[in-house]
């Protein structure tokens, strides 16, 4: 039986021994998560970009970006046939929203509710990023207002529930003593709970960090590849990427117009632009003779930011790009949002029966202790032996072991054990550390390699009781993985 076959049966004997009390709906409810796309939380401090980030990813603007009434409350978006908004309310009642949308975001009308009558807002929006991830927006933490702020320490950091999410996006802008507080909050060195394995750290508004020079995000790569490989960072987040949020999820929404706009100013000297774009106030106030309104530039320095406006108008100055189309592929490429969206592929979705698998287990594992009845302890002891015995789990448990510092030994030895068990993503080739396209007989012979050494260092009475299991981890996983290649030949 596969991970995700074990977890569905035991969901099927919990819902069983539940049947008639209060606790059979919620049963029922985690054994149809499985079924459904992986749940990704998008948290941080407030004003580092949630939102906008949301909005790049999903490719529509979809969540207020402003500080209005429903940032302050945890939004759910999920795929679906209609479009709806729903309030779930503090006092367990449901009501359905009315809501508005033209050319922007969408305005959500509360209907006389307060932002404390709601626990949370679901939006349901048919979308194609949607099938493959629910996202689910937070109020920022480190808010003036205490008790907006809690919402979200209380979704990731409950003690007595699952978490709502199975994996976590956490921006920062720097590196402040709260981030990591929060991260450490519902990081959790067993596999119930999101680790560093589900856990992707954003450097965001990447941008602003090279005050909008055309090397900006070059420069927020360094930053971000140093913050990755800090000790108290990698324990908490399994890699840091940037991402000039504004910039990505104008990206995905451009319009033939502000090519148009961008174009107009491209058309300047080199010279000319570098002194118009020297500040948002000399954008927008100087040089009447550009042919673009207060108004517009505004427009533009609220779309794409004095970063975003700078390169567009130099790519299209360069004749790099000449179409809204290409602009918009170059611009989603130096925003960081498709490395994130590859990052997102290899860490996330190609494990997301694990993670799910995950919080499945933690839901039962938390009610058969909080609310024990009769052969819940064998469910219990079930759940434990598949924590124990799934190789998928012990890669984890491994993977939060190298990254807390646990397991230790030579620097060449260590990276090579963190790709073997899926440090880098689960594909074969990244586990080796190969390219996309290597053939299979080059992906066996590496495979091979990479067995006989680890079976060596498992067995060798030198090595370190602590990297000896790691060893025997990084074992089976060479052995799955010279399976699943000879398989693929026959």
């Amino acid at each position: 039986m596969t991970l995700i076959e074990r977890t569905r049966a035991v969901l099927a004997r919990a819902v069983e021994l539940y049947r008639g009390t209060e606790h059979e709906r919620r049963l029922q409810e985690v054994r149809d998560r499985l079924d459904k796309p992986l749940r990704v939380a998008v948290a941080g401090r407030i004003k580092a970009g949630k939102s906008t980030l949301l909005n790049a990813l999903v490719g529509e603007r979809l969540a207020p970006t402003d500080a209005g009434e429903c940032t302050r409350i945890v939004t759910w978006y999920r795929d679906g046939h209609t479009y709806q908004v729903l309030a779930n309310q503090r006092d367990g009642q449901q009501r359905q929203l009315r809501f508005s949308r033209d050319a922007g975001t969408i305005e959500i009308d509360l209907g006389g509710l307060t932002t404390d009558d709601i626990h949370a807002l679901e939006v349901t929006w048919p979308s194609q990023a949607l099938r493959t991830a629910t996202l689910v927006d937070t109020p920022g933490i480190g808010s003036l207002s205490e008790h907006v702020a809690k919402r979200t320490w209380d979704m990731f950091a409950a003690e007595e529930q699952e978490t709502p999410a199975d994996a976590v996006l956490y921006l920062m802008r720097h590196l402040h003593s709260q981030d990591l507080d929060f991260l450490r909050a519902f990081h959790d060195t067993e596999v119930s709970r999101p680790n560093p394995v589900n856990a992707i750290g954003i450097l965001s508004r990447a941008d602003e960090i090279g005050a909008g020079r055309l090397d900006a995000m070059a420069s927020a790569r360094k930053i971000a590849t140093r913050l990755a490989t800090d000790d108290k960072v990698r324990r908490v987040v399994q890699t840091v990427v940037p991402v000039a949020g504004l910039l990505a999820e104008t990206a995905v929404t451009l319009t033939e117009e502000e090519v148009r706009q961008l174009r107009t100013i491209g058309d300047r000297t080199p010279r000319e632009v570098e002194a118009l774009l020297l500040s948002a106030d000399r954008f927008v106030n100087l040089m009447p003779e550009l042919g673009l309104t207060s108004i517009e530039r505004q427009g533009l320095l609220n779309r794409f930011g004095l970063f975003g406006v700078r390169l567009g108008s130099t790519l299209l100055r360069r004749g790099a790009v000449s179409t809204a189309t290409d602009l918009a592929k170059v611009l989603a490429e130096r925003s960081g949002l498709t490395d994130l969206r590859e990052v997102l592929g290899s860490l996330f979705f190609e494990r997301r029966d694990v993670l799910k698998s995950r919080s499945a287990l933690l839901a039962v594992d938390a009610l058969t202790r909080s609310e024990p009845v009769a052969g819940s302890q064998a469910v219990a002891a079930e759940i434990e032996e598949i924590i124990a015995s799934a190789h998928p789990f012990n890669e984890l448990r491994v993977l939060s072991s190298v990254r807390a510092g646990w397991v230790t030994g030579k620097p060449d030895v260590v990276e090579e054990l963190e790709h073997l068990i899926g440090g880098t993503g689960a594909a074969t080739h990244l586990r080796l550390r190969l390219p996309v396209d290597a053939e299979p007989d080059v992906l066996a012979a590496a495979a091979n390699g990479a067995l006989a050494r680890w079976q060596q260092r498992a067995e060798n009475p030198l090595t370190s009781h602590e990297l000896q299991m790691a060893a025997r981890v990084a074992v089976r996983s060479c052995e799955g993985m010279l399976a699943e290649l000879r398989a693929s030949v026959r």
